[in-house]
């Protein structure tokens, strides 16, 4: 292209969410790229002779998307478990603290084997970023150096992803898959010592208690001294399942609520996000407001364990940040567009219950997979929607590929045509990713 300053220019159908809106579908629009990867103009196209005058690009060398195509914001998963991922679609048949002890404690502790973690996570990163989810919230294992692994992983591969090396020093379920507190504590400034000091472009630390009920309160403490010090997002559980919730209140009867737990122990800040919170109270999610701290919804995980049911109508009316997980492997699927038929079928669920319930429309879902998940890990000054200025981080959607799960028919406009990727779609469809500008799917034939 002969543009300076200018990589890629597309001419086509966009679709994203705003503040305002939760979804604008826009037709014939004209998107570039800089060579730094960022969203330089994204205007209406009948502007294009003035854009490639103003910008120096010729209009031959735009790329014009075809009339089944689109582009959509790349996808962000608040909460996955990656070392979950090699048991995804299995072991569904048992209630959250009794799932962990049988199946996942035991498969969490074979991270320490390098060779086994190298695998599990190229397989993991791969399958998210196939299925469109350019920014991952990953929840790693105990061991620092097989989570440093999956930042690396997940930096060779261009996917843009906070990384947890999950903190534990209590656990009586499987009493051999925890640290000392000390140790731990140790482990985690080098986790995020070194992570930081590879100075990956897209790949940060995320400090990681796996939730109340597996740590200490020292280590609680420790943990938010970190976060604090270095100025790090948080991630945990929180009022995921009735049973952890009465437990929580056992093993901290000074504390008033769950989240109250968080809270004193400097957990809950402006870049925390908590997965789960079906049980949460309004004095709860007032606090959660008042912190900037967010919620990460899991719906298959919520049905899949039997845990509960979100009320995100709730949550939204008391302003706080939300976003949508896959939770792998609680989860069985590692798409967002699972989550985004999950939270729906949820919403609707619970408005069979409460007649007064509004359910969730798919364009709520779709603007929380992608522009509430950017604000979830506070990235949305940089993702979420083609704003100008942000990160290119977008999907390209081909409904009319060989083999495609959908079927179109005359008269099926550009928002029909979403509407039916969103609920039918997989990532067949989903022909090119690209994060920061790069494109990272198809991937490279060294992958």
């Amino acid at each position: 292209m002969s543009s300076v300053g200018v990589a890629r220019v597309y001419r086509g159908t966009f679709a994203h969410s705003t503040r305002d809106s939760a979804l604008r579908v826009l037709t014939d629009f004209v998107l570039g790229v800089n060579e730094q990867g960022k969203i330089a103009f994204f205007e209406e196209g009948q502007n294009v002779e003035s854009l490639s005058h103003q910008w120096g690009f010729d209009t031959s060398d735009i790329e014009q998307l075809g009339s089944h195509e689109f582009f959509i914001p790349g996808m962000v998963d608040t909460h996955i478990h990656a070392s979950q991922y090699i048991f995804s679609g299995t072991h569904l048949d048992l209630p959250l603290l009794d799932w962990l002890k049988t199946y996942t404690f035991p498969v969490e502790l074979c991270y320490e084997d390098l060779d086994f973690a190298k695998d599990a996570y190229t397989k993991v990163v791969r399958r998210t970023l196939s299925n469109g989810t350019t920014t991952a919230c990953y929840f790693a294992t105990i061991h620092t150096d097989a989570s440093l692994l999956l930042g690396r992983i997940a930096d060779d591969f261009g996917q843009r992803a906070l990384i947890g090396k999950v903190c534990m020093d209590r656990n009586s379920m499987v009493p051999d898959y925890k640290e000392l507190t000390e140790g731990c504590k140790d482990e985690t400034d080098r986790f995020v010592h070194e992570l930081l000091k590879k100075k990956y472009a897209l790949v940060k630390p995320v400090v990681t208690p796996r939730f109340a009920i597996s740590c200490s309160s020292s280590l609680l403490s420790n943990l938010g001294k970190i976060a604090k010090n270095y100025d790090l997002h948080i991630q945990s559980h929180i009022s995921e399942n009735k049973h952890e919730v009465q437990f929580v209140k056992e093993l901290f009867p000074d504390c008033t609520s769950y989240t109250d737990v968080y809270v004193k122990h400097g957990l809950l800040t402006d870049k925390t996000v908590m997965a789960h919170g079906c049980y949460l109270t309004d004095e709860e999610l007032k606090i959660f407001h008042e912190r900037g701290a967010a919620v990460s919804h899991c719906p298959n995980s919520n049905i899949s364990l039997i845990s509960g049911m979100l009320n995100v109508r709730n949550v939204l009316k008391h302003k706080v940040k939300l976003g949508l997980g896959t939770d792998v492997a609680g989860g069985y699927s590692s798409s967002m567009l699972d989550a985004i038929r999950r939270a729906v079928d949820t919403s609707k669920a619970l408005c069979m219950q409460d007649a007064q319930l509004q359910p969730l429309s798919y364009k709520e879902a779709f603007r929380l997979a992608t522009l509430g998940g950017s604000e979830v890990l506070s990235l949305d000054d940089c993702i979420g929607n083609f704003a100008v200025g942000k990160d290119f981080d977008a999907l390209r959607v081909n409904l009319c590929v060989p083999g495609s799960p959908v079927d179109l028919f005359p008269g099926d406009d550009p928002e029909v045509i979403l509407e039916k990727f969103l609920n039918l779609g997989d990532d067949r469809n989903i022909v090119e990713v690209y994060v920061a500008g790069k494109q990272v799917v198809p991937f490279p034939d060294s992958y």
